[in-house]
């Protein structure tokens, strides 16, 4: 068991590492030296473990690139501060290697208000295992000039999902009060009553039963994408998530899955683990020590599955498709299995609290579990749309999207109020005040959709619906008529007319031909990197790109190209891409447009914007997603006066 505990240990300090953020976190000062010349200085703070290299490294250099001055002049070659440790590698050569911190300096002759950009190149390494990063940085120099540079990380590649983290965790907290899980509640205690033969050794067997929830959760995705990431690097990685999220086959399997588990909410049959499965967990809960709490928190994780099973997917196949960024689901996961484990380890640490506590049952766990029946109607309904968008089937329209979800919680709404009733429930007498608030949310969430049948754009749920230009009409402002959606007519050369731009915008959605149109309208080009099943992707798209300010330079000032990651379109031969890399040859227009974008502005994620020269040279630092209107306008202004410089 100890051996066990080991490797778990192990492989789980390994996952932790890999689900870091930047390894390499950097801060700036600039110091005067003589004259007009100042020495901008950058301290690489580096995660623990791990080293980076040298600027003179002959295999994996740490390297500025294209830096340049505006109001001055480089002086000389950037240089180090820091004094690397030198020893023996693995192929038994001398090597220099920086740890825990890297300190490089440049020279620079700066006229007032000047500003030195660029970016610092980093490799770090550890136990055989690489990650290359990019830094970009902005630093004002000069008199007048404050000394402090840019930001450590720019917010735009370390916004953290904190909603989607949020949202993990109140669905692993939800999942106490589900039939499949509550009854594991008086079995957790009764073992840690009889299980623990002194009090500190019971709360080390309490503490270690909700590290093994979580571990039994959480290990299995760290684990895939470690490995897919130590054996074929981020694309590889990034490949697995662009399939879970947006191939046809996973989006269908959850879509069949959670209607199966709908339907047994309901009472239509019950889905259980095959008992042999359960009775060999169970008996091996019986077994003394460490063993025995594993397998009662195995016994746990494998008798709510049919409760917590379409729920972990419904969170996984958010996190994959969430921001692009490949630790983001490890994150979601802890964070949901942390939050699912701390009330049965509250109940392992103090387990006489409770241990009166009688077998759950009684109509109020049905009503729970009928109402996470309607929930799951409404949510397996999002991974067939993100098939149907991604594949073009054109069977899931915003309008009839909206219809389903209306439909859905109007039945949930008078479930509540008793006028529905299943199989499995109590006849309801009265209405309890918690029936009643809830009954009142939910038909409110009702009255708020209905507008959107005929056109409203329901900014709060932007993200989980249908674009608008999949619907068919809208109402007309002030009259009874309608009309067509804002769908605009495709620009002269765009191959794809069965993609759209949001709120009535002209582009295109191929690089080569907005970069032609561009250098005919002498326009700098907006890139959007985006996909059919990017949530924030809508999110931006209705709450930023609607502002008029935002609007108006996007149809005035540039020309706008759409880049889908995950679009299966089949590309004609000659537009095929192939990576200079390794030589694969990418034949759909998603997989070709995410390798334009990881090769040319080392973007891996969604959304993320960039403003290109006609000549497609990048004009300002990528911006990523943030709900800020103001940053925004700023942004694309900041591109317009570098263009135009």
């Amino acid at each position: 068991m100890k051996r066990f505990l080991s490797i778990l240990s192990t492989l789980l300090i390994s996952a932790v590492a890999f689900a870091q953020g930047q390894l390499v976190t950097w801060s700036s000062h600039v110091e005067k030296a003589e004259g007009d010349v100042y020495k901008v200085i950058f301290t690489g703070k580096i995660a623990d473990g791990y080293h980076t290299y040298t600027l003179t490294d002959e295999f994996s250099a740490t390297e500025f690139m294209d830096p340049a001055v505006t109001g001055g002049e480089l002086v000389g070659e950037p240089y180090e501060l820091s004094t690397p440790t030198e020893e023996t590698d693995e192929f038994g050569d001398l090597a220099r290697h920086y740890y825990n911190e890297i300190i490089i300096a440049q020279d620079v002759k700066a006229e007032a208000g000047a500003v030195f950009t660029g970016t610092i190149f980093t490799n770090s390494c550890t136990g055989g295992a690489c990650k290359a990063e990019y830094y970009d940085f902005e630093v004002k120099i000069g008199e007048g000039a404050a000394v402090a540079a840019a930001d450590e990380e720019p917010a735009q590649k370390t916004a953290f999902p904190w909603g989607l983290i949020l949202q993990a965790i109140l669905w692993g907290f939800a999942m106490l009060m589900t039939p499949c899980v509550f009854p594991m509640v008086p079995m957790t205690v009764s073992f840690f009553l009889k299980g623990s033969d002194n009090v500190a050794q019971g709360r080390f067997k309490a503490g270690m039963y909700g590290l093994f929830i979580v571990i039994l959760y959480t290990l299995p995705i760290a684990l895939l994408i470690v490995i897919t990431r130590v054996i074929g690097g981020e694309s590889v990685t990034a490949d697995i998530f662009n399939w879970i999220a947006t191939h046809w086959l996973p989006n269908i399997l959850f879509f069949i899955i959670f209607m199966v588990f709908a339907a047994s909410f309901f009472g239509a049959f019950e889905i259980t683990l095959p008992q042999s499965l359960v009775n060999k967990s169970d008996k091996g809960s019986d077994k003394k020590g460490l063993a025995g709490v594993f397998f009662m928190a195995l016994t746990l994780v494998l008798v709510s599955f049919s409760c917590t099973g379409p729920i972990v997917g419904n969170v996984l196949i958010q996190a994959t498709s969430s921001n692009g960024a490949w630790w983001i689901p490890i994150v979601t996961m802890l964070a949901f299995s942390v939050a699912f484990a701390l009330p049965f380890t509250l109940l392992a640490f103090f387990p006489s609290l409770l241990k009166d506590l009688k077998k759950s049952g009684g109509g109020w766990l049905n009503t729970v579990k009928v109402v996470m029946g309607f929930i799951e109607v409404a949510l397996g309904f999002k991974f067939l749309s993100v098939a149907d968008q991604t594949y073009h089937w054109g069977l899931l329209d915003r309008e009839v999207y909206l219809a389903i979800w209306i439909v859905c919680f109007s039945l949930l709404g008078f479930y509540l109020l008793g006028k529905l009733r299943f199989a499995h429930d109590d006849e309801v007498t009265h209405i309890s005040v918690p029936r009643l608030t809830l009954s009142i949310v939910v038909f409110s969430f009702v009255v708020y959709m209905i507008p959107g049948m005929f056109g409203a754009p329901l900014k709060a749920l932007s993200g989980y619906m249908p674009p608008i230009s999949s619907q068919d009409f809208v109402l007309t402002a002030g009259s009874g008529s309608h009309q067509v959606a804002d769908v605009p007519a495709q620009q002269e050369g765009n191959k794809y007319d069965f993609l759209h731009l949001p709120h009535g915008l002209q582009g295109y959605f191929d690089l080569d031909e907005a970069l032609a149109a561009a250098k005919k309208a002498g326009k700098p080009v907006f890139v959007d990197v985006t996909g059919h099943g990017c949530v924030n992707c809508r999110e931006m798209e209705s709450r930023v790109w609607s502002a008029p300010a935002v609007l108006e330079k996007l149809r005035n000032d540039f020309v706008v190209v759409a880049l889908y990651v995950d679009d299966k379109y089949k590309l004609a031969k000659e537009d095929w891409v192939t990576d200079e890399a390794t030589g694969d040859v990418y034949k759909d227009l998603g997989r070709a447009n995410s390798y334009i974008a990881r090769s040319k502005w080392n973007v891996n994620a969604q959304p993320n914007y960039v403003l290109l020269s006609p000549d497609g040279e990048m004009l300002v630092p990528v911006r990523g997603y943030d709900l800020s209107v103001d940053g925004f306008v700023d942004f694309l202004q900041s591109g317009l006066d570098a263009y135009n410089k």
